[in-house]
């Protein structure tokens, strides 16, 4: 285990670095951020000394090291648009961006292994039959159109939800949450389900069709001859072999929610780091939009990390097939 560990660590690190490279490289294609940060009135003095004091003028090879080494210890430099370090900027973003990818998870993963399960058991019901008709919503609409579909009937018409924004929140030091307000938890509402909507449908889809594939195994027949209910049959041997498979996607998933929650931010304006990254994207704030996607890779390769530990965990094929499990 702790060999394996280490492997998948190492291969951690480089793909970070890759996304490193990749995120340096935008300095050197997106413009002169000296003209961003100082106009077209300045002077050639002001801008060469202002290029000195970045490091623009050393070669690239050490721009690239000292760019590692800052993003290391969390520095991003200065963003051009606020004059404020991006580091703290992704800090005042941060909470909203991950309990709206935190509630999105929840209700992705709960209810999609739960109808997951149900239309397997009951593929036949009427209920199933509409649960999976109405799933290809989730999966064929675009996930601005779905949130602006919530929007008109939930705000517009209904008047219940507020349309956009994060609610009242609280300030608990150097994290602020909407969980502890009435407008705060209101306001999650709608976004939380356009974006887990996506993810709820995969993962439901991907439960029914691994379970589908287990109950049809001789053990599960087998277990069915020793007189076993049906409740210990379906649960306790075909759905804990049905969510081996499962936990992969299911990772990716996660990962991805925090990803792409830029559409969901932007059509909700809810004040996370995905629409920090819209914004940055409009005036070429580069340091902003490199630190966020050094931050989406990170996401992505401990979460992946995370799952590969588990699958290891509990799946006895990956430990019998390794040196470290002979």
């Amino acid at each position: 285990m702790i060999a394996y560990s280490l492997r998948r660590l190492i291969q951690a690190l480089f793909v970070m670095l890759a996304v490193a490279l990749i995120s340096f490289t935008l300095f050197q294609f997106v413009g002169d951020p000296i003209n961003n940060m100082l106009g077209q009135e300045a002077t050639t003095a002001d801008r060469d000394a202002l290029r000195d004091r970045l490091g623009l003028n050393d070669p690239i090879p050490i721009q690239f090291l000292r760019f590692v080494g800052n993003a290391v210890q969390g520095e991003f430099g200065i963003s051009y648009r606020s004059n404020r370090p991006v580091s703290d900027l992704i800090l005042e973003r941060l909470p909203a961006t991950l309990e709206l990818a935190f509630v999105s998870a929840v209700f992705a993963v709960t209810l999609g292994i739960s109808m997951g399960v149900y239309t397997a058991l009951r593929r036949d019901g009427w209920a199933s039959r509409v649960i999976m008709t109405v799933s290809l919503i989730g999966v064929s609409l675009p996930t601005f159109l779905i949130g602006i579909l919530l929007i008109y009937l939930f705000a517009v018409e209904l008047g219940w939800l507020p349309p956009f924004g994060r609610g009242d929140t609280v300030d608990l030091g150097a994290w602020t949450t909407g969980f502890l307000t009435t407008s705060g938890l209101r306001s999650l509402i709608l976004p939380a389900i356009t974006l887990g909507l996506f993810q709820l449908t995969l993962i439901m889809r991907l439960v029914r069709a691994e379970m589908l594939e287990v109950l049809r195994t001789d053990y599960i027949r087998f277990a069915r001859a020793r007189g076993l209910p049906n409740r210990a049959v379906n649960f306790g041997h075909a759905l804990k072999n049905t969510l081996v498979p499962v936990i992969t996607i299911t990772g990716l998933q996660l990962g991805s929610i925090i990803a792409f929650a830029i559409i969901t931010e932007t059509v909700f304006q809810w004040p996370g780091v995905g629409l920090l990254f819209i914004n940055a994207v409009r005036f070429v704030d580069v340091p902003v939009m490199s630190a966020y996607l050094v931050f989406i890779g990170l996401v992505f390769v401990t979460i992946n990390l995370l799952v590969d530990l588990l699958y290891y965990a509990v799946d006895p094929r990956m430990r019998i097939g390794s040196p470290v499990g002979r």
